[in-house]
């Protein structure tokens, strides 16, 4: 299973009807948590992410994707937390992190390591991994891409039984790509029973950007792309000037990569009721595109 799951849809500042920028991702039982803006720990309880989690990611350190980081803490430990977590974000992650934890009253009861991570980095993960790259949003400012390793290719049982391979421990091998010996001496290779490598998921996350160069390429082929749409093309100049992109301008960017799905976050307070205008510019360019919303959960699934 490969869930995305938005707690915080809003740009700058949280409205009645959407929080600000935070986005969990379940796969396989393990929770992963991008950005931590104010009131994240309270969203959580809300929609059902536990607290479990160990890692949180950040694209920048503008307040609206980091300041819920001290309530999460606080909240982790007045519930007895020992377990370490790690912290991941551009240069500077080690210094403002540091200051907003040192912030609280009580000091945090659980280790906290920050790993400040450049463009280009890949942290190797059981079965996935997670690639950083370089955003358009000033200063330093990194995007995510999770993207799965490839699976094993489909076992095709007739075919095994019609080259007289029994049903048991030689199935399982000749799935894990291994050739294997029958009694009579025949050697059959996986390649005549087990199909090619099929790919595994690829999630990209931009977080604040303009539409770039970068992002087209880090989400080539991408299952899903989460992009942020904070303002509509009759705000493109506001758009340029704050560094962010229009909902038409995230769709040119899942157009061009040939993304799957496009979702859209982190919109103005302008289109918190209403996100029609953002939907339909996007739509125009890209049609399987979706705005999220606060509780909003969106499940990934395997191409074929």
């Amino acid at each position: 299973m490969l869930k995305l799951l938005f707690l915080g849809t809003s740009a700058a500042r949280p409205t009645v009807e959407r929080s600000v920028s935070a986005l969990a991702v379940v796969r396989e039982g393990e929770t992963l948590l991008f950005e931590c803006g104010e009131g994240t720990q309270r969203q959580m309880m809300r929609y059902g992410v536990g607290f479990g989690l160990s890692e949180v990611f950040f694209t920048h350190f503008h307040a609206d994707h980091f300041l819920g980081v001290i309530g999460l803490a606080r909240t982790m430990g007045l519930q007895g937390r020992t377990d370490p977590m790690r912290f991941y974000g551009p240069k500077g992650a080690r210094k403002i992190l540091g200051a907003a934890l040192g912030l609280g009253v009580e000091r945090v009861p659980f280790e906290v390591e920050i790993e400040e991570l450049e463009p280009e980095h890949a942290l190797h993960r059981a079965g996935y991994e997670i690639l950083t790259y370089a955003t358009d949003h000033g200063g330093s400012a990194l995007g995510y891409v999770l993207v799965e390793k490839d699976r094993l290719g489909k076992f095709d049982p007739a075919r095994a039984r019609e080259l007289g391979v029994p049903e048991g421990p030689l199935w399982g091998r000749l799935q894990r790509a291994e050739a294997v010996t029958l009694e009579d001496g025949r050697v059959v290779e996986p390649g005549s029973i087990v199909g090619e490598p099929r790919p595994g998921r690829k999630v990209v996350y931009s977080g604040d950007t303009r539409p770039c160069k970068a992002t087209i390429e880090a989400a080539i082929g991408a299952d899903v792309l989460v992009h942020e749409a904070t303002f509509s093309l009759e705000e493109a100049d506001r758009a340029k000037e704050t560094d962010h992109s229009t909902a038409h301008e995230a769709a040119e960017v899942a157009r061009m990569a040939k993304a799957r799905r496009l979702v859209l976050t982190h919109l103005s307070a302008r289109y918190s009721r209403d996100a029609a205008p953002l939907l339909e510019e996007a739509r125009a360019v890209f049609p399987e595109t979706v705005v999220a919303k606060d509780g909003m959960e969106i499940d990934v699934p395997y191409s074929e």
